[in-house]
């Protein structure tokens, strides 16, 4: 049986009301501890293909949701992953983002308490360690570690075997923490088909059914 999911508040959609501004990629603090590179990659070789105007017209369809603390320091709640690609394409590249809470009276404990409530941080490792304490986070994209199985689900969702969850923070996570207490032959972001097989079968299988994004079993799923 998979663990009960940590409580979220689900993060607030950009709306017509919502006032987006720009910010320098670099400046952004993650809130969760590891990507899938594999994902990485994709979103890299996308964005190898297209001008840095068509990057800032594609971000501002997708912008980033934040949170200000005390210092004026803005905490991204989702694209990681579009994010970090970019980053290490473009140390000077900007995105669009909106605010969906100041807390310009919160000192970075008190701010990291806030998120934590919410359920807006991800304090697990790219090993499965964790969780980690908050104030341990990674302070840039740049220093987030790979998770094999993150890259794994990326896959697996690009596949329509997981029905996308937006409302759900850290959704691809809860299903690569569900797969690593499975048994998979050895695999890594840079070569995930000796996993595809079983995973597929295993996404599929009953076993998901309490899974958030879970599409249903196969009449030959076990």
């Amino acid at each position: 049986m998979s663990r009960p999911h940590p409580a979220y508040t689900p993060i607030p959609k950009a709306g017509s009301d919502s006032t987006l501004f720009k910010l320098p990629i670099s400046a952004l603090h993650p809130t969760q501890w590891s990507v899938g590179f594999a994902e990485i990659w994709a979103r890299q070789s996308d964005f190898a293909k297209e001008s840095e105007q068509q990057h800032l017209s594609y971000l501002r369809r997708k912008p980033v949701p934040v949170v200000k603390d005390g210092n004026g320091t803005f905490w991204m709640l989702d694209r990681h992953h579009r994010l970090r690609a970019l980053l290490e394409q473009n140390p000077a590249a900007t995105t669009w983002a909106y605010l969906i809470e100041d807390r310009s009276h919160s000192s970075a404990a008190e701010l990291l308490a806030f998120l934590q409530e919410q359920g807006w941080l991800y304090l697990i490792d790219g090993r499965g360690n964790g969780p980690h304490q908050p104030r341990e986070l990674p302070t840039s994209l740049m220093e987030l570690d790979d998770d094999p199985y993150r890259s794994l689900v990326w896959k697996l969702k690009k596949e329509g075997l997981i029905t996308p969850q937006p409302q759900i923070p850290y959704h691809e996570f809860r299903w690569g923490a569900w797969l690593r207490r499975r048994p998979l032959p050895p695999f890594s972001s840079r070569a995930l088909e000796p996993a595809l097989p079983p995973a597929r079968r295993l996404v599929r299988s009953c076993a998901a059914a309490e899974m958030p994004g879970w599409r249903g079993a196969k009449p030959d799923d076990a």
